[in-house]
C-alpha cells in the first residue's frame, strides 16, 4: 500500500492487488491493520490506534481505498456511501471491444454465497438486487481495450460481473469467464478516482491513483 493522501480526520491508501481490505478466513494481515501500524510508528502512538473501515475492494483488485482515522468522519463517510456521495472511478482493461464506446448496464443481480460469485440477469428475480454502471471506451492498445466505469450502485462483483455479461470480461478474471489468469493472481481492474466532499471540513477531495506497474498499464499511460 502507498498513502496517497492524509490528514486529521482521513487517510486514503492505494491498494496493491493481493492485499485484503478487512480480515478473512485466510489469516492474512488485512489493509486495515497495515494502516494502523503505519499511523502508530509515524505518530509514534503507544495505544490502540482507530481506524475505520467504510468500503471495500476485492481482493485481486487495486486502487484507492479510504479509511476513517476519527469516529465522527466514519458515521459521516458511512452515511454519505450510503447516499452515494462519494462517487468513485474505475478503469478496466478488457480483451473484447463493448459493442458501443459509451454506455449504460442495468442488469438483476443474484448473489451466490457458495461460489462467491454473482450472476447477472436482463429481468428482476427473487433476491435479485438491481446493478447500474456506466462505462465509456477511454483507450486502446493493439490487444486490449481500457475501460472508464462509474458505479450508480454498488453490489457485490458488480463491475466484474455486469462487464462479462457484455461480453467483455475483466483481463485475469478467471471466475468471470477471462480465458487465462494474471501470473500476480490480479485482475486488470483498478479504483482510478476518488471524489467527496470532506465529512469534516466539508472541503471537496478528489484524488487519483497511480496505475499498476507492469507493461500491460503502461501501454495506456
Amino acid at each position: 500500500m502507498t498513502v496517497v493522501y492524509e490528514d486529521n480526520h482521513i487517510i486514503i491508501v492505494n491498494k496493491t492487488a493481493s492485499e485484503i481490505v478487512q480480515g478473512d478466513k485466510t489469516g492474512d494481515t488485512p489493509l486495515s491493520e497495515s494502516v494502523k501500524q503505519y499511523l502508530k510508528e509515524k505518530y509514534q502512538k503507544p495505544g490502540n490506534v482507530f481506524i475505520g473501515v467504510v468500503h471495500r475492494l476485492d481482493r485481486p483488485v487495486s486502487g484507492l481505498v479510504l479509511f476513517a482515522k476519527t469516529s465522527k468522519a466514519l458515521s459521516r463517510l458511512n452515511e454519505m456511501f450510503k447516499t452515494k456521495e462519494v462517487k468513485k472511478t474505475y478503469w478496466a482493461v478488457v480483451k473484447n471491444r463493448p459493442p458501443q464506446e459509451e454506455g449504460t448496464l442495468e442488469h438483476w443481480l443474484v448473489k451466490n454465497e457458495k461460489q462467491n460469485k454473482s450472476y447477472a440477469y436482463d429481468k428482476e428475480r427473487p433476491q435479485a438486487k438491481k446493478a447500474i454502471l456506466h462505462y465509456r471506451l477511454i483507450a486502446a492498445s493493439d490487444n486490449y481495450n481500457l475501460l472508464e466505469i462509474d458505479l450508480q450502485t454498488g453490489r457485490h462483483h458488480q463491475i466484474r460481473c455486469q462487464l462479462a455479461k457484455m461480453g467483455c470480461p475483466i483481463k485475469g478474471d478467471l471466475k468471470y469467464g477471462f480465458p487465462r489468469s494474471n501470473p500476480d493472481g490480479s485482475i486488470c481492474l483498478h479504483a482510478r478516482f476518488i471524489r467527496f466532499i470532506h465529512p469534516v471540513s466539508k472541503e471537496l477531495i478528489e484524488v487519483e491513483a497511480p496505475l499498476p506497474a507492469g507493461n500491460l498499464w503502461g501501454a495506456f499511460k
